[in-house]
């Protein structure tokens, strides 16, 4: 039996992970959420760029 998966591999694996710690995680997601908005509102721009350039050469609604 091949032993690379055997459990006693796999907890001892899993003691040696280091976990990221709360402030970490928090700066991160905080970093995400602002990127997100940033290219949300870079897209919603360029749609009404768009779409004011089509009106005014007559294509559109």
């Amino acid at each position: 039996m091949d032993k690379t998966f055997s459990w006693s591999g796999i907890k001892k694996e899993a003691k040696r992970v280091r976990w990221p710690k709360r402030k970490d995680v928090a700066e991160d997601t905080g970093e995400v959420l602002i990127f997100t908005g940033f290219f949300a509102l870079y897209f919603v721009l360029c749609e009404f760029v768009v779409t004011g350039i089509l009106k005014m050469i007559g294509i559109g609604a």
